[in-house]
């Protein structure tokens, strides 16, 4: 096509400035010295700028003063002949604002062959450098959750084979842990909105009825919970989710949850400590357990006090009752790994 123009000096001349203008990128021209001689639509929607406003300033109208080293290293190699090609550099908007971009610059020769000038393409990195950092967050998050899962496993296994009854029961055992590590991390697999990644809201009463939603299919709540509402994340969710576990399995072996007819309720509070208050109701008479067996599991005890809470237990005449305690310092503490 250009060929086809040659012959027409002005034709091409108007056919090359009808595509520099319609470019999705921003070009731009200048002199030698920096001054701007043109200036397409595209820059004036990456920059602000207008034609009018930009052309015969000098370029540093949009380098940030941190990299005014950059231009000089640019003018340095177009002098010398050389093209600079994709260099991704940060550029100032006429409203302060920076935007990150993919900077081509060429040099402008005159009929001669002499170096008058630059012609520079930029384009918009910006989504990019968005996902690259959303991704880098994530294997960030990845990573953290990996760690403490093998952490934690490792833990419970420990755990799991000091206490075991039998041979038999460790395997289901340890299963039915993990399956509660495995609800836990679920309900906080990261989530991506096109702007970040962070680890999805989760809340105790979202862990609570995730985990007993199997108790609730016989047509009445058996397992309820009420009170204050707390975000959890992080050791926090990992320590209760196992913890909650075992509470649940002591109630369908011995407690509310082995019985039609029992019920649990659980009450969340939070003033200088996070309680939860779990009371099993209807519960077959059972004898209070001798020494640090029975019900209150070495796992338990190894689990919240790794949260340097406590935990109390009381038989009552309908049930047993729980109160397990956490201190606020490591509720608010526990930060999301992908913050930073």
């Amino acid at each position: 096509m250009l060929g086809q123009l040659g012959s027409n000096a002005p034709s091409a001349q108007a056919f090359l400035a009808a595509i520099v203008e319609s470019s999705d990128d921003a070009i731009v021209s200048k002199s030698i010295n920096g001054i701007i001689t043109s200036w397409n639509k595209s820059a004036e929607r990456l920059f602000g700028f207008t034609a009018e406003e930009a052309v015969g300033q000098h370029i540093t109208i949009i380098i940030p003063e941190d990299r005014l080293h950059e231009e000089e290293a640019i003018i340095a190699s177009i002098r010398a002949g050389n093209r600079i090609d994709h260099y991704e550099t940060v550029r100032r908007r006429k409203d302060g604002t920076l935007v990150d971009i993919s900077l081509t610059a060429s040099p402008v020769r005159d009929a001669e062959g002499n170096i008058i000038g630059a012609s520079k393409v930029a384009r918009d990195i910006s989504e990019r450098k968005r996902a690259a950092e959303r991704q880098e967050l994530l294997l960030r998050e990845m990573n953290h959750r990996i760690k403490n899962i093998f952490a934690v496993v490792g833990a419970v296994i420990g755990l799991s084979e000091r206490t075991a009854t039998s041979t038999k029961d460790l395997p289901n055992d340890l299963r039915a842990r993990t399956n509660a590590l495995a609800i836990a991390h679920e309900l906080t697999l990261p989530d991506t909105d096109g702007t970040s990644v962070r680890s999805q809201a989760t809340t105790l009463f979202t862990l609570v009825k995730a985990r007993f939603a199997a108790h609730q299919n016989d047509g009445h709540e058996r397992v309820a919970i009420n009170g204050r509402d707390l975000p959890v994340r992080g050791a926090v969710l990992t320590s209760l989710a196992l913890v909650l576990h075992e509470f649940a399995t002591n109630a369908v072996k011995y407690g509310a949850l082995s019985t039609q007819d029992g019920r649990i309720a659980i009450h969340v509070d939070r003033d200088d400590d996070l309680v939860l208050t779990w009371s099993e109701i209807g519960v077959p008479e059972v004898e209070p357990p001798e020494g640090p067996g029975g019900f209150g599991s070495q796992l338990e005890r190894a689990t919240v006090g790794s949260l340097h809470g406590s935990i109390e237990r009381e038989w009552k005449h309908s049930g047993l009752s729980i109160v397990l305690r956490i201190p606020s310092r490591v509720l608010d503490d526990e930060k999301d790994p992908t913050s930073g």
